[in-house]
């Protein structure tokens, strides 16, 4: 029997990167994997190989931006399963922006999809949960950058620090409702999405993995394979009663000074 055997999973944002390792994970473990992704190529790919390799699985064309296709995602996996037991919000947008040079359409995008989003799923989520009286179990896939972050990053560290807090008061609220809510705030991790945000706003080139794998302590980047072992942990019976927690799964300390 594996952490997640039959349990009805929902990975918003899981046709590539942390999702998609999380998706793999789940589906390792016996889960009933549904992907969501705005772009249909990898994510049917991801749930035809979940199938090959012997798990139910199917993915569901959404965009997050959207609160309707958000609460929807879970609707319609409710709709061909009767539940969902276990959500994680893993979709992310990582586009640089400062506090000088920041639009209010670029804030407005990171909001949506880095906190509106993951709201409205967690909503239908719950709903679901607490009108069945069931536990259930959240995973947001947040990030080390939402207790400060670069500068380049203002945006993304407003609408993923309101991620962490949203996190620890839905855990709070449902707590007498056996719904576990937790949350991982994710270092620098070596994905698809990296490699393109690398390329696209600082100019790396093929080399950059090994450059940033210098200048870290474990001398390279996390990965996505690894956070998805947390992620079905933290889903998972395994995890106890823990709810409310945020771990900084990155390889720097806060708080250290040299």
């Amino acid at each position: 029997m594996g952490l997640l055997q039959d349990k009805i999973v929902l990975v918003n944002g899981g046709s590539q990167g942390v999702g998609a390792a999380v998706a793999r994970a789940a589906a390792r473990e016996g889960a009933v994997v549904t992907v969501t992704g705005r772009r249909p190529g990898p994510g049917e790919a991801l749930a035809a190989e979940l199938a090959d390799a012997g798990a139910t699985s199917a993915y569901l064309r959404c965009d997050l931006a959207d609160p309707a296709q958000a609460r929807g995602s879970v609707e319609a996996v409710v709709a061909v399963h009767g539940r969902v037991d276990c959500l994680v919000n893993a979709a992310g947008l990582t586009s640089r922006g400062t506090l000088l040079d920041t639009t209010p359409e670029l804030f407005d995008a990171h909001i949506a999809v880095n906190l509106r989003g993951p709201f409205f799923a967690m909503q239908a989520a719950v709903a679901d949960m607490v009108a069945r009286s069931a536990p259930g179990a959240i995973v947001n896939v947040i990030s080390s950058s939402a207790h400060g972050g670069q500068p380049f990053l203002a945006p993304y560290v407003a609408a993923k620090a309101g991620l962490a807090g949203l996190t620890r008061n839905a855990a709070h609220a449902h707590r007498f409702d056996r719904v576990r809510i937790n949350g991982l705030n994710i270092g620098w991790t070596d994905t698809e999405g990296e490699d393109a945000t690398q390329r696209a706003f600082h100019g790396a080139g093929d080399d950059w993995r090994e450059e940033a794998g210098r200048r870290l302590p474990m001398g390279r980047l996390g990965r996505a394979d690894e956070i998805a072992d947390f992620v079905v942990l933290l889903l998972s019976d395994r995890s106890g009663v823990v709810t409310g927690s945020i771990l900084d799964w990155d390889q720097n300390v806060l708080g250290g000074l040299d």
